[in-house]
C-alpha cells in the first residue's frame, strides 16, 4: 500500500463493529493501546475518546486497533467521522509502543455520557 498512514482506532470502526466495512481493503496491523492520556466515553451508539487532562480527568490507556490506511480511505474516514462539521478531530498520538498514529478525538461535551473505562464494548 503505497503512502499508507497508520490509523488507531477504538470503536465502531474495529473489526466485526457496524462501521468496520469502512476499512475493508486496508491492512490490520495488530491490536494496541494508547499511552495512558486519553478516556472513553459513551455516546448511546459510539464511543468517543477525549484528552483527560484539559478536562482534569486521570487518563487511561485506551485498547483498539492498529491500521494501515491509503489517504482515500483517510479522506473517507474524516467525513464519515464528522471532521469538518466539528464532531471529531483526526490527531497524532502516541501508542503505548512508541509508535505514533492518527486517531479521532471528540470535540463536543462528554458532560453526563458513561465512561467506557480502557475499551468500547
Amino acid at each position: 500500500m503505497a503512502s499508507s498512514i497508520p490509523l488507531f482506532v477504538y470503536g465502531t470502526l474495529k473489526r466485526g463493529d457496524v462501521r468496520a466495512p469502512l476499512l475493508e481493503g486496508q491492512r490490520f496491523l495488530g491490536e494496541t493501546a494508547t499511552v495512558p492520556l486519553y478516556r472513553l466515553f459513551n455516546t448511546g451508539s459510539y464511543p468517543a475518546m477525549v484528552e483527560a487532562q484539559p478536562l482534569a480527568l486521570d487518563g487511561v490507556s485506551i485498547r483498539g486497533e492498529l491500521w494501515r490506511v491509503d489517504r482515500a480511505c483517510l479522506a473517507r474516514l474524516d467525513v464519515e467521522e464528522g471532521v469538518d462539521e466539528g464532531l471529531y478531530e483526526r490527531r497524532l498520538i502516541e501508542l503505548d509502543d512508541g509508535q505514533r498514529a492518527w486517531t479521532y478525538l471528540f470535540l463536543h461535551s462528554i458532560q453526563g455520557m458513561a465512561d467506557c473505562g480502557a475499551h468500547w464494548r
